[in-house]
């Protein structure tokens, strides 16, 4: 299984971005997925978290501007960030637990970065 991050890039303060996770490989489901993000300098930080269910949490930092989802049939989840800030300026990393064949394990996509430009 792999799972990769991308849509990362430059965009001015206000902007908006989407961040995609695509999982391949030998797949029975896709429970949760979780979206990261770590500045230069500061440590790995949840931004949003998407349930088996679809029930969904976020950080302080982005409630009411940036959304996750998921399409179950792409095996692929989203990240809609709106409203950008030089402060939302990261690498953003995606975490997924993917079932196999067998069993369950937690996978992270490599990383796509984000610059916001004020």
């Amino acid at each position: 299984v792999r799972l990769q991050a991308f849509g990362g890039g430059l965009v001015q303060a206000g902007g908006s971005l989407r961040l995609s996770c695509a999982a391949s490989g030998t797949i029975t489901s896709i429970k949760s997925m979780e979206w990261y993000r770590q500045a230069p300098g500061k440590q790995r930080d949840l931004v949003a978290t998407i349930s088996t269910g679809g029930g969904t949490t976020y950080a302080d930092s982005v409630k009411g501007r940036f959304t996750i989802s998921r399409d179950s049939a792409k095996n692929t989840g989203y990240l809609q960030m709106n409203s950008l800030q030089p402060e939302d300026t990261a690498v953003y990393y995606c975490n997924a637990n993917i079932r196999g064949l067998c069993s369950s394990v937690d996978y992270w996509g490599q990383g796509t970065l984000v610059t916001v430009s004020s």
